[in-house]
């Protein structure tokens, strides 16, 4: 799914980022894909992308510990 108009940036192109690089913002996401901020409209999208891949990163590392808040 797009979800930069601007910059025509997929889901998939966003996690590839986010995997490959860990960006903190999402303006070093638009640096690693090589591009910067247009109109902003996608901002939080790709921050709740960051946010949902970032999570499954630290479950899958964690193998799902009983301790680890949902």
């Amino acid at each position: 799914m797009i979800v930069c108009s601007c910059n025509v940036l997929s889901d998939k192109d966003v996690r590839s980022a986010v995997e490959a690089e860990a960006p903190r913002s999402t303006s070093q996401v638009y640096g690693c894909l090589g591009c910067s901020a247009q109109c902003g409209r996608c901002a939080r999208t790709i921050r709740k992308i960051m946010d949902e891949a970032l999570d499954a990163a630290s479950v899958s590392a964690c193998g799902g510990c009983p301790r680890q808040k949902p």
